[in-house]
């Protein structure tokens, strides 16, 4: 029996699309290939491992079973590139994926100061939403993501606490004003849910504020529909409602506002760095979130210190 990686690959693909020719696709290789990669690779093992029907396949109890080994054996196949790749250290290319609601604010200060430390890393960055970041995360198309804590998923994950990114409540000034004289008690469930604006579903930033604010995702009155906090911000200084913005974004994002603190504890959200917990670490996670911590903190902290 003679069963090779480029078998496996194309067995994956195919359980996955359910299709030859998008498996195919998928995998850059003409659908004739990838039959006949198949073909052979149940004539190694002796049994058929798909049901072949005019449009879509089946796997068969026997290619379900070989499916889950082939998934084993691709894990370890990709610990051995990571451990290549990571060999010395913090060096070569690093893949890194961030959430839009921090990788503008974050990252430029991020790259300064990795450069800064004249680490030879090349680093590929990847902006998006939380479940699409953790699913390339898993897949190792990301070899590490920032993302915002908690998150549910964290199976065969570790992840490393960076810093702290409290949420400051905006809006103008008259809608701050009609909150009445708080000063030393305003709390996030003050806010009248018809006031609230959060950006569009799929942004963890969203649950999170719902969650500060004690209320549910399926409040009629909360509008959700911005796409980033730029457009978000916009909207509330135009008067349409209030919101919150974290500590992150208030440079860039909060020209034409108005900002008031809540009284302690202030309500944050745990910003960490997460990698696959199956990834090897010599070192290289661990200097990336001190680099990382640091910016964090330095930028938040200067935004405390003026407001």
């Amino acid at each position: 029996m003679n069963i090779t990686l480029r078998q496996l690959t194309y067995f994956k693909s195919l359980a996955r699309h359910r299709n030859f020719g998008r498996a195919a696709e998928a995998v850059h290789v003409s659908q004739p290939a990838l039959s006949v990669q198949i073909r052979e690779m149940e004539q190694s093992l002796g049994a058929q491992l798909v049901e072949r029907r005019a449009r879509e396949i089946e796997l068969t109890p026997f290619g379900r079973m070989v499916l889950s080994q082939a998934d084993r054996i691709m894990a370890e196949v990709q610990v051995l590139h990571d451990l290549a790749r990571w060999n010395g250290g913090l060096a070569g290319e690093l893949r890194l994926g961030l959430i839009s609601t921090i990788a503008p604010y974050l990252l430029p200060s991020a790259l300064a100061a990795i450069r800064a430390e004249d680490i030879g890393l090349s680093v590929q960055v990847q902006e998006g939403k939380t479940a699409r970041l953790m699913d390339d995360l898993r897949a190792a198309r990301l070899d590490a993501a920032v993302i915002a804590l908690p998150y549910d998923e964290m199976t065969g994950l570790v992840a490393e606490p960076l810093f702290e990114d409290r949420f400051v409540l905006a809006g103008t000034q008259p809608r701050l004003d009609a909150l009445g004289d708080r000063h030393d008690r305003l709390r996030p469930d003050h806010i009248g849910a018809a006031q609230l604006m959060l950006l569009e579903d799929g942004h963890c930033l969203t649950d999170q504020a719902l969650e500060v604010c004690g209320r549910g995702r399926g409040h009629a009155q909360i509008n959700t529909g911005a796409a980033s906090l730029a457009t978000l911000s916009r909207l509330v200084a135009a008067g349409f409602g209030l919101t919150l913005l974290p500590e992150l974004a208030i440079d860039r994002e909060a020209t034409g506002l108005a900002l008031r603190r809540f009284s302690a504890p202030e309500p944050y959200r745990q910003i960490a760095l997460v990698r696959r917990a199956s990834s090897p670490d010599d070192g290289w996670f661990r200097a990336l979130a001190e680099i990382l911590s640091g910016v964090g903190a330095r930028l938040t902290g200067e935004v405390r210190a003026r407001i």
